[in-house]
């Protein structure tokens, strides 16, 4: 089970603060949105349908247009960080320094998606970065399979 960690903006106060300071509220919507994914910890990732559904089966009403906006704004200011895979769209979890370098194992049939660490694989970004002349950044690897139970249906799995 996951453990819940705070936001990287932490207390409610210093997320209305920074979103003061970019011309926005904290509105109850986005304090939602943001609380579901501090409940459900790290390593969690969900779509933003996903965040509707999650949000609508705790009676918390928010419309799923506002969830794209709030999963956006939060990304954008790394609350949340944005998984793009081109099976499963956009998906969202927790961001921050604390969370940072890890890959995903992504299944390219019902989109579930596992984190992994692996030091070989910042060894060789941080090594293919240095050899460019780059700075590295951050290194993120995701790797398309099939998950077991997806892998368990498709006769022709090995």
């Amino acid at each position: 089970m996951p453990v819940p960690v705070r936001s990287p903006a932490g207390s409610p106060e210093d997320l209305r603060s920074s979103l003061h300071g970019r011309g926005q509220r904290l509105t109850p919507q986005r304090q939602r949105v943001l609380s579901l994914f501090e409940r459900l910890g790290e390593g969690r990732h969900l779509s933003a349908e996903e965040v509707h559904q999650r949000l609508l089966q705790a009676e918390e009403r928010v419309s799923l247009a506002t969830v794209y906006r709030t999963l956006r704004l939060l990304s954008s200011m790394g609350m949340l960080q944005e998984l793009e895979l081109p099976e499963g769209g956009r998906r969202f979890e927790l961001g921050g320094d604390h969370h940072r370098d890890h890959h995903h194992l992504v299944c390219v049939r019902c989109g579930c998606t596992e984190e992994f660490e692996n030091p070989a694989v910042l060894a060789a970004g941080e090594a293919a970065a240095s050899l460019h002349g780059f700075r590295l950044l951050e290194c993120v690897l995701n790797v398309r399979a099939l998950c077991p139970r997806c892998a368990q249906a498709e006769p022709n799995a090995t």
